[in-house]
């Protein structure tokens, strides 16, 4: 592995190879609950809560592969910090869907992003029944540990055990099948609350025309504030931000065609298609509307496409939001084999931020790393205000697009970057910030993330420093077996594993 204090990179030639990359690609069927007990370096004794992550954890049934990672079924792994110690357990979310394809032994559902059911088209025609895989995200908020997919309702776990305990309506707000998307965000401090902390998630029913709802939690856990818009046009949105005022959305330049869908003859990823001759709107609700202020605000900027974003805040008048920005989406194509993408031959995300002008309606963007990265990370408590450091997944070269094996911090105000890098065979996912207990300063803490070790076909736990990557690794927690590559997850102070 390399540390460095800026972007220059030693290795000039290719920093991986696509069969080591592939690796992480093979579905893990086992769940285990064991002591990691094969570490390099030392756990901090402040380290003490629970790193959940979720991720899709099976990629074929019975060896009937799925056709895109997304697909497949969601798998929680939990490492549960104490005493210098570390746990490790891991469980498939039993999903109505899960239970019966196992128990079948074959695919039994379409997937949303491009796996058919086997039989053709013949086998699809008019099934509009996607599985809720409950993969994408997973929380602890309000005494309940949820997994989430945004597709459809999030699925209530044992945060010990992780047994799957059903699905969760709050209080009989949302209804059966209704959507709970996989980004929340955790605002610190309320000041609508009295300063309480308050969690603000959505749902996104697309169509002719989108219906947004916004969803606003108390520490409880219960929905204490709704609201819902329509807005013209499909839409195909992952994330959004919030400020201590708005919910902002990037409604990406996107159509949907039902048709092929309809008749059997693609998945519905498969029927969006990009649009770079269109601008991508923005969306901005506020959340507490004062009477007469605009139920929403739209403006435009150059087309692009947006999966995830950092963070936002206001100055004045403006709302800054720094996102990662490709300048396309990427067509899923029926026959092809995500195994063999062309990373070459696709764009790749880059760190951008944008100025929103609130009283003139202009929008202006700047960039700010253009190296290929996704999957940020920040001090929790600068959720909707303004911050400094950022932490985020990085491609290992300076240009180009490839797999995510490197480890970057930026100072937003010096533009200072410290790089950490696991390649060449090493695969990293999304890095999670832990503040140190009682710490003031924004980047005292540890960045934990999973890599992926290809040499070894498993996967390691590393702890960084924060505040300084030239440290080198904290510890290494070295697991028996791999974690397929994951997408979101959190971590809780609480303690939920062996004492």
């Amino acid at each position: 592995m390399q540390i460095f204090k800026s972007q220059e990179s030693p290795i000039t030639q290719k920093s991986y190879t696509r069969a080591d990359w592939q690796g992480g690609y093979k579905s893990l069927t086992q769940e285990f609950d064991y002591w990691i007990d094969d570490i390099e370096g030392e756990i901090p004794r402040e380290l003490q809560g629970t790193l959940f992550r979720n991720g899709p954890g099976l990629l074929d049934i019975n060896g009937q592969s799925l056709h895109h990672p997304f697909d497949g079924d969601g798998m929680i792994s939990k490492i549960t910090f104490t005493n210098g110690r570390a746990h490790f357990r891991n469980r498939f979310v039993r999903t109505t869907g899960y239970l019966a394809e196992q128990k079948a032994g074959k695919i039994l559902y379409r997937g949303t992003f491009g796996t058919q059911k086997p039989g053709g088209w013949l086998a699809n025609i008019f099934d509009f029944k996607l599985k809720n895989i409950a993969n994408t995200n997973v929380i602890y908020w309000g005494g309940k540990l949820l997994a989430l997919w945004e597709g459809s309702e999030a699925h209530r776990l044992d945060p010990y055990t992780l047994e799957t305990l059903g699905n969760e309506y709050f209080n009989g707000v949302l209804s059966a099948g209704g959507a709970f998307a996989a980004h929340p965000r955790l605002e610190n401090n309320c000041y609508q609350d009295g300063g309480a902390p308050c969690l603000v998630n959505f749902s996104i029913k697309p169509g002719l025309s989108t219906t947004i709802t916004i969803f606003e939690l108390n520490p409880a856990g219960e929905i204490i504030r709704q609201q819902t818009h329509k807005v013209p046009g499909f839409s195909f949105i992952h994330d959004f931000v919030i400020t201590h005022n708005y919910c902002i959305f990037f409604q990406n330049p996107v159509t949907f065609n039902p048709i092929p869908f309809a008749l059997g003859i693609r998945a519905a990823g498969e029927c969006i298609k990009f649009q770079p001759n269109q601008p991508t709107q923005i969306l901005i609700i506020p959340r507490f509307p004062k009477e007469g202020q605009e139920k929403i605000k739209i403006l435009e900027t150059q087309s692009g496409f947006v999966f995830h974003h950092v963070n936002a805040f206001e100055v004045g008048e403006e709302v800054l939001i720094d996102s990662i920005c490709y300048q396309d989406l990427s067509k899923v194509e029926p026959k092809s084999d995500f195994r063999q993408v062309d990373f070459e031959a696709s764009s790749s995300g880059q760190l951008w931020r944008f100025y929103l002008n609130l009283k003139d309606g202009t929008v202006r963007r700047e960039l700010i790393d253009g190296r290929c990265c996704e999957f940020p990370s920040i001090h929790p408590a600068n959720v909707g205000r303004s911050y400094r450091y950022l932490y985020i997944a990085a491609a290992h070269g300076e240009t180009g697009n490839a797999p995510l094996q490197a480890l970057l911090k930026i100072d937003l105000q010096s533009l200072e970057r410290q790089f950490w890098s696991a390649a060449p065979r090493g695969f990293v996912g999304e890095p999670i910030f832990v503040p140190r207990p009682g710490s003031e300063k924004e980047d005292d803490g540890w960045v934990l993330a999973l890599v992926y070790d290809a040499a070894a076909h498993r996967s390691d736990l590393v702890i960084l420093d924060a505040s300084d990557f030239s440290k080198g690794t904290i510890a290494r927690l070295h697991l028996k077996h791999h974690i397929p590559y994951g997408l979101h997850g959190s971590f809780t102070s609480e303690v939920f594993g062996e004492i």
